[in-house]
C-alpha cells in the first residue's frame, strides 16, 4: 500500500438486544446474531494486516473489536469519541412513540440533520466535532497502514459524510445494516470510499 494512505475498515457493531428504538449512549448488548455479524467480519479481515483495531467505549462495539482483532493478536483501544450520537430525551423510545410524545421533534430534525439538537442530547455537528479530530489523529498515527473502526449508525454515516464531501441533509439515504462494512482510505490529498454498507 501507498506509503502515505491509510485504509479504515469501518464497521457497524453487531444486532443488539434492545432493537426497535433508540438506543444512542445507552450501553446494551449485542444479540447471538450481533455476534455472527462479528464473526464473518474477523473472517472476512482475519488476512488483511491490520496494524490496530478501534471502537466506541460502549460494549456492543467493543464486542465486535475483540472478535475482530483476535487472529491479529491486537488488543483493541475504545475511546468515548467514537460512541453513537447522545438522542437526548429520544433515547429508550420508538420512532412512533417519539412522534406521539413529541410530535414537534421529528420534523425539525429531519427539516436541519446538521444542526438539529435533541433536547438532552447531542447535534449531528457535535458528533462530528468530538469525533473526527480523533478519527484524524489515528489517520497520521497510521500512515501506509489498515486499521479497523467498529462504531455506531450515525458516526458511520457522519464519518461518511466527510470522506465523500455530502450535505448533512442526505445523510438519513446512507444506510447502515448491523455488522456491515464500509472502507475508506485517506491520502495528504484527499479520500476515497470503496465501500459503504457492505455485506460479508
Amino acid at each position: 500500500m501507498d506509503a502515505e494512505r491509510t485504509r479504515i475498515y469501518l464497521a457497524r457493531h453487531g444486532e443488539v438486544v434492545k432493537q426497535g428504538v433508540y438506543n444512542g449512549q445507552n450501553d446494551v448488548d449485542i444479540t447471538p446474531a450481533g455476534y455472527q455479524q462479528m464473526e464473518r467480519l474477523r473472517d472476512f479481515l482475519k488476512e488483511k494486516n491490520l496494524a490496530a483495531v478501534y471502537s466506541s467505549d460502549l460494549q456492543r462495539t467493543q464486542k465486535g473489536a475483540e472478535i475482530i482483532a483476535q487472529p491479529h493478536g491486537l488488543r483493541p483501544q475504545g475511546f468515548p469519541h467514537f460512541r453513537e450520537m447522545h438522542f437526548g430525551r429520544w433515547q429508550n423510545l420508538s420512532y412512533l412513540e417519539i412522534l406521539e410524545r413529541y410530535p414537534d421533534d421529528i420534523p425539525q430534525w429531519v427539516g436541519n440533520l446538521e444542526t438539529f439538537c435533541v433536547p438532552g442530547g447531542e447535534s449531528l455537528t457535535d458528533v462530528r466535532n468530538r469525533a473526527m479530530p480523533k478519527l484524524q489523529e489515528l489517520i497520521s498515527c497510521h500512515p501506509g497502514q489498515e486499521i479497523a473502526l467498529v462504531a455506531h449508525g450515525a458516526l458511520n454515516r457522519v464519518i461518511l459524510a466527510e470522506a465523500l464531501h455530502l450535505s448533512y441533509a442526505y445523510l438519513l439515504r446512507i444506510e447502515q445494516s448491523y455488522g456491515c462494512l464500509n472502507i475508506i482510505e485517506y491520502t495528504p490529498t484527499g479520500t476515497r470510499v470503496k465501500l459503504v454498507n457492505g455485506q460479508v
